[in-house]
């Protein structure tokens, strides 16, 4: 796990990290899931395989969700307490960006509403679901920023993600707004 860009806001602190998802230890970690909760690929299947068939279990309790929304499940044998499964947009299937940052929103929510202090997203919607990197990663930094600074609970996010080109694309998005500051 590296930190390659850490924001204070306010008293919030926003952290840009390479690294596995799974390995996070905030108190919830996002999931890019699907409609349906079937964990098989991408950053769903990995957070299966190290956190423990229990999180496809309930997830399967669940059962449907719609695009924009999420849901909560415990996160078995992870670092983290919970697993939130925000489920994005499929790139082509119309109002996909006001989709996403109601996904973001969904699990910012659901964060806050739970009493959850610290978050780690992933580039939700941008691997399999084909939304482009640079955009999805714009939307979802400056959405979930956007919430934090009002949220009365949640006092940290992480935007986690494995490879080179994403982290570096959510570094670009931190570097944006430390200009601002």
């Amino acid at each position: 796990m590296e930190i390659l860009k850490e924001l204070k806001i306010e008293d919030k602190i926003v952290k840009v990290i390479q690294g596995d998802i799974t390995e996070e230890d905030t108190e919830a970690i996002v999931n890019a899931a699907n409609s349906h909760l079937k964990h098989g690929g991408g950053v769903a299947g990995a957070i299966v395989r190290k956190g423990g068939y229990e999180i496809q279990e309930e997830s399967d309790k669940i059962g449907y969700v719609p695009t924009g929304s999420a849901a909560i499940t415990t996160a078995g044998k992870l670092k983290a307490k919970y697993v939130i499964h925000a489920v994005g947009p499929v790139w082509g299937e119309g109002d996909e960006d006001d989709k996403l940052k109601s996904a973001v929103l969904s699990a910012l929510k659901l964060a806050e509403d739970k009493g959850i202090k610290s978050v780690s997203l992933p580039a939700i919607s941008s691997g399999i679901f084909g939304f482009p990197k640079e955009r999805a990663a714009h939307i979802i930094f400056t959405t979930a920023v956007e919430f934090l600074k009002k949220a009365k609970n949640l006092n940290e996010i992480h935007f986690c993600n494995i490879d080179d080109l994403t982290a570096g694309l959510f570094k670009k998005e931190a570097e944006k707004l430390e200009g601002m500051l």
